[in-house]
């Protein structure tokens, strides 16, 4: 595929210029090289999926992405400038939004309380005005509230929206985290292993939302995944690590291809 001015998918899918691009990325703990010179880049409107075996720094490499860690080495470029070491809240208001690979959400709240928490970056109030809740705080509440329950009917939880989340499967757990991050209007939408601890409909209900999520709102996501099954229906392209370093990057059909893929990952036997 030509990737100047991005490409077209076998479904007709347009895909747009470079979103992020990293750029020989080094990560140490100490003496432990998490990421060695890594480079790839993300593209406007597609699926693009981090892959392979425990260990290798795929979630390290998410958490450089979305400012959790700074790199030792290497540049970071993020809609056509280069990003310089921030916050991950700073990073939030650029346009970045992740859930996590153990659910991180407030177990006493309820559903509709725990999207409302990715609301905050477009939030304008002062506290002190939130407190008095009069007003623009209250109309600025009533117009955000109004964005969630729209994602609440794109997600089909409308009848857990009043439900503590402590109290819900883990499955609708994993659906609501994924809400509270589509909340924040994200640009590009960092998804770490969205499927771990599912059976096969819970899956399958996930995959057909973030292909729905990209599609519909045009967001740009990437994701780690271990089912490669999932990440055959649904990805784009694909990034490929072991032990720190790249060793594939391309469509799905090249990557399941690639000898190096198979013997770190797939542990497919070969002559």
């Amino acid at each position: 595929m030509s990737l100047d001015e991005g490409y077209t998918t076998p479904d007709g899918r347009k895909i747009g210029a470079v979103v992020m691009e990293m750029k020989n990325i080094t990560l140490r703990f100490g003496g432990v090289v998490a990421i060695e010179n890594i480079s790839f880049d993300i593209r406007q409107g597609e699926i693009r999926a981090i892959i392979g075996p425990n260990g290798a720094g795929k979630s390290s490499m998410l958490n450089v992405i979305n400012g959790f860690y700074h790199p030792q080495e290497g540049e970071i470029w993020y809609k056509g400038a280069q990003r310089q070491a921030m916050k991950p809240h700073a990073i939030a208001r650029q346009g970045i939004a992740r859930t996590f690979q153990n659910i991180a959400l407030f177990n006493g709240m309820s559903t509709l309380d725990n999207i409302m928490t990715g609301r905050l970056t477009h939030m304008k109030s002062s506290l002190l005005m939130q407190a008095i809740w009069k007003g623009p705080a209250e109309r600025e509440e009533s117009e955000q509230r109004e964005k969630v329950e729209k994602i609440i009917d794109f997600l089909e939880i409308q009848s857990i929206r009043k439900t503590p989340v402590g109290r819900l499967p883990y499955g609708l757990q994993k659906r609501v985290e994924l809400a509270r991050a589509l909340a924040a209007e994200p640009t590009l939408l960092l998804l770490d292993e969205p499927m771990a601890g599912m059976n096969v409909e819970e899956k399958e209900d996930m995959s057909r939302f973030i292909l729905d999520v990209n599609d519909e709102f045009g967001t740009t996501i990437a994701l780690i995944e271990h089912d490669m099954g999932v990440v055959m229906d649904i990805s784009d392209r694909v990034v490929v690590m072991d032990y720190g370093k790249k060793i594939g990057d391309g469509t799905p059909e090249e990557v399941i291809n690639n000898q190096e893929v198979i013997d770190a990952y797939l542990g497919v036997a070969h002559d």
